[in-house]
C-alpha cells in the first residue's frame, strides 16, 4: 500500500494519468509538477507576497492567500462586487511597484452595470493582519458595457516607469469597436497608478481618440508579460476559430481585429474580415491555428531551470499545456508544448522570486509548482 502511494506521488507520466505529484518529460529534461495548493475556485491569477505567501484570486469574485505551506485563507473583505457570469469575474492580480512602502494592490474585474458589466480596475490597500482591503477605488474602467459575458479580457502589467497597462476583450458580440479610436472595445491601455494619462501615450493630444489607449485591434488579451531585456510588452491574445495570437503590443500599432485575423467564424468557418495581413496592421510574432487558447504567460530568467532561460511559457485552456518558446531575437524559433498529459486547463503562468514555475490548474482549482527531477 505504501509503495503503491509512493508510485503515485512519483510517477513518470507516459500517457494521459494524473497524480498528485507527478513527473513529466520534456525536451530538455524531467520535470516533478507538484501539487501547492488545492481547493479554488475557477482560479484566475497569481502574484507572490514578499514574505512568500501568494495571492490568488478566483473568478466568483473572492481573492485568497496561499501561506507558504499551501493553505488556504478565508477570503479577503473588502472586494468589491463582480460580474460572474460566462467568463466574467475577478480576473487579474498584481502588487503595485510600492507595494513594499504602501501595500498597494490593483485588480481587475467585471464589473456589474445596468446592462451587464464592463471590465475595471481598481487599487486598494491589503492588510494583510486584517485581511481586507483598505481604500479601495476604481481606476478605470472600459466607456462601453455592451451585453454578453465573453471576452473581458484582462491582464495587468506595470511597465519599467510604474506605468500600468491593462488588457481589455472585445466583447464578443461588439468586436466591430476594436479598430475604434474613440472606445475602449478591444485595446490595450496604459495609466498611471491614480487612473491619469501618461503624457507620453501615443494618442495624446488627437481629438477624438482616447488618450490612455496604447494599442488597438486586440480581440481577448489573457496574457502579458514585459520582455526582461526591452522592456516592451508582450501579449497573447484569443483567435476565434484559428488565429490566436502573440504580439509585440507597440505604442499606437494596429494588431488587426476583426478585419486583419487568422481566424474564421464559429461553426459556419467563414473567413473573416479581408485576410491575414495588411499593410497598417502590426504581424503577430507567432499565430496558432488551430487555436490552443492561451492563458497567462511569462519570460523565463531564472536559475531552477537554466535550459528555458528566455524562453516564454504560455499556458492553455483548449489544448490543455504549457507552451515553451524560444526565441531568436523578436522570432519564436521552436516551441515546445509540455504537461500535456496532466489534461489540465492552465489558467495562468508565472515564475516565481524564486526561480520556480507556478501555475493555476482551472480545471481542479490548484496552484502547482514546477521543479527539475531526475
Amino acid at each position: 500500500m505504501l509503495l503503491a502511494a509512493a508510485l503515485a506521488s512519483s510517477l513518470l507520466v507516459a500517457g494521459t494519468v494524473f497524480a498528485r505529484d507527478v513527473v513529466v518529460r520534456t525536451e530538455t529534461g524531467n520535470v516533478k509538477v507538484t501539487e501547492f495548493a488545492t481547493g479554488l475556485d475557477t482560479p484566475w491569477s497569481i502574484a507572490f507576497l514578499p514574505d512568500g505567501r501568494l495571492l490568488v484570486t478566483e473568478r466568483p469574485g473572492r481573492l485568497r492567500v496561499v501561506g507558504t505551506d499551501g493553505s488556504l485563507s478565508e477570503p479577503i473583505a473588502g472586494v468589491p462586487a463582480v460580474h460572474a457570469r460566462g467568463q466574467g469575474g475577478l480576473l487579474d492580480v498584481a502588487l503595485s511597484p510600492s507595494y513594499a512602502e504602501d501595500g498597494v494592490i490593483v485588480f481587475s474585474y467585471a464589473e456589474p452595470t445596468s446592462r451587464g458589466g464592463r471590465t475595471a480596475v481598481a487599487r486598494a490597500r491589503l492588510d494583510l493582519e486584517r485581511m481586507e482591503l483598505q481604500d479601495v477605488r476604481r481606476i478605470f474602467a472600459q466607456n462601453e458595457d455592451p451585453s454578453g459575458n465573453q471576452h473581458w479580457g484582462s491582464r495587468l502589467v506595470f511597465a519599467p516607469d510604474g506605468t500600468l497597462f491593462v488588457t481589455l476583450g472585445d466583447r464578443g458580440g461588439a468586436r466591430d469597436r476594436a479598430p475604434a479610436l474613440d472606445s475602449h472595445i478591444g485595446k490595450v491601455v496604459r495609466i498611471t497608478l491614480d487612473g491619469s494619462v501618461p503624457a507620453d501615450n501615443p494618442f495624446v493630444g488627437r481629438t477624438g481618440v482616447l488618450p490612455e489607449i496604447w494599442s488597438y485591434g486586440h480581440r481577448n488579451i489573457q496574457g502579458a508579460a514585459l520582455h526582461p531585456e526591452t522592456g516592451e510588452l508582450w501579449t497573447h491574445e484569443h483567435g476565434p476559430q484559428g488565429g490566436d495570437e502573440l504580439n509585440r503590443s507597440r505604442a499606437g500599432l494596429n494588431y488587426g481585429w476583426p478585419e486583419v485575423t487568422y481566424g474564421r467564424e464559429y461553426v459556419t468557418g467563414r473567413k473573416i474580415g479581408e485576410g491575414s495581413s495588411r499593410a497598417d496592421v502590426e504581424p503577430p510574432v507567432l499565430q496558432w491555428t488551430p487555436s490552443i487558447a492561451p492563458a497567462g504567460m511569462t519570460f523565463y530568467t531564472g536559475d531552477v531551470f537554466p535550459q528555458w532561460k528566455g524562453s516564454v511559457l504560455v499556458g492553455a485552456l483548449k489544448y490543455q499545456l504549457v507552451a515553451r518558446l524560444e526565441l531568436d531575437g523578436n522570432a519564436v524559433r521552436h516551441e515546445e508544448r509540455m504537461l500535456t498529459e496532466l489534461g489540465r486547463r492552465i489558467r495562468d503562468v508565472r515564475q516565481g522570486p524564486d526561480g520556480h514555475v507556478w501555475l493555476l490548474d482551472e480545471t481542479e482549482g490548484r496552484v502547482l509548482r514546477l521543479d527539475p527531477a531526475p
